[in-house]
Parts: C-alpha cells; structure tokens; sequence
C-alpha cells in the first residue's frame, strides 16, 4: 500500500513538472507558491467512506478563507484502478456537491492515471492533460475560476494550448517527466 505522504508527494511532484511546469494551467503556479493547495490522500478503498471524506473536504474548503486555502486536491489511490469506474463516481461526488447546496460555489475535477477523453484511444497523449498519479478529485472554488478567466481572456485557447504542448512532447516526453505514482516497496 502506498503511504499517504508517497501519495501526497507523488501529486506535488506531478503538479510542479506536469501542471505548472508545462503550464497545462496557468491558474496553478499562484496557490502553489503561495501554499493555498490543501493535499488529503484517502487511504481506503471504500467509496461510500472516500464520499464521507469528500463531503468534509467540500464544507472544510468552503468555511476556510480562500487567501488560506484556495483549492484541495483528494487523492484516492487504493480505488477505481479503471478509469470507467472512477468516471462513473464522479456522480455521486456531484450528488455530495449538490446535496451540501455548493454547486455553484465549489466544482470537482477529475484527473485519473488513465484518464481518456470521450473520442480519443487510451494511448493518444493528449489525455495526459487529465492525468495524475492518482484518481484525483480536484475542489475548487466557481469564483477564483472566474478570476482567473477574467485575468486570461483566452480561457479557451488553454486547451488548444494543452493539446499543442502534449502532441509535441509526446508519450516519450511525458513518461520522461517522472510524473507517474511511485513504485510500492515490497
């Protein structure tokens, strides 16, 4: 079993060269730097308790000043080994959004080890834009969205951006990143 602070730091390795470092989201450098990321690995592998968690993490991101804390990523790497599954999750995560009345102040973010957008092979490089170590839930706040909009009138052009970037770096140039979970000592 991998240890929460393997996890933890699998996810900032993965955000610092990934993330920021090929600027895949160029809204991340800022709580990066500033320590506003709130990392919470779940250790378990029961959903229905990784949905207790979520749920604590929402109303824990939502209560807290967003200068202190401005987004929280959950990692979950002992569940949703395939990507389907963890797609189908993503409902019930919605339904906790919903039923806490955050939809609208708070979203959720998917990134997966496997991530595959909807058209594309599992192996086109392009998914890596969507990719972490872990299933990833990725909370963040609707109004530092639409700061971040509103400061890069090209939101849109990010992932065409992304695209361009990944399709040049390809899958060599993505594995060479390191940025996979790390290997489990026996």
């Amino acid at each position: 079993m991998t240890a929460p602070d393997t996890v933890i730091a699998d996810t900032r390795r993965w955000l610092e060269r990934a993330v920021i470092g090929l600027n895949l989201c160029p809204f991340a450098k800022a709580p990066h730097v500033k320590g506003q990321i709130h990392y919470a690995a779940y250790a378990g592998a029961e959903p229905d308790e990784l949905l207790a968690l979520l749920r604590a993490e929402l109303q824990a991101l939502a209560a807290r000043d967003p200068a202190e804390r401005e987004t929280t990523l959950l990692m979950a790497p002992r569940l949703f080994a395939g990507f389907l599954d963890f797609n189908d999750f993503l409902a019930e995560a919605d339904a906790v959004l919903a039923d806490l009345a955050l939809d609208g102040t708070l979203q959720i973010a998917p990134f997966h080890p496997r991530f595959q957008f909807a058209g594309t092979a599992e192996d086109d490089v392009t998914n890596a834009t969507n990719r972490a170590p872990y299933p990833t839930l990725h909370l963040l706040r609707e109004a530092s969205i639409d700061r971040a909009v509103a400061a890069f009138p090209e939101a849109s052009a990010i992932y065409e951006a992304n695209m361009a970037t990944l399709e040049k770096l390809g899958a060599e140039g993505w594995a060479a990143l390191g940025v996979g979970a790390s290997k489990e000592s026996s």
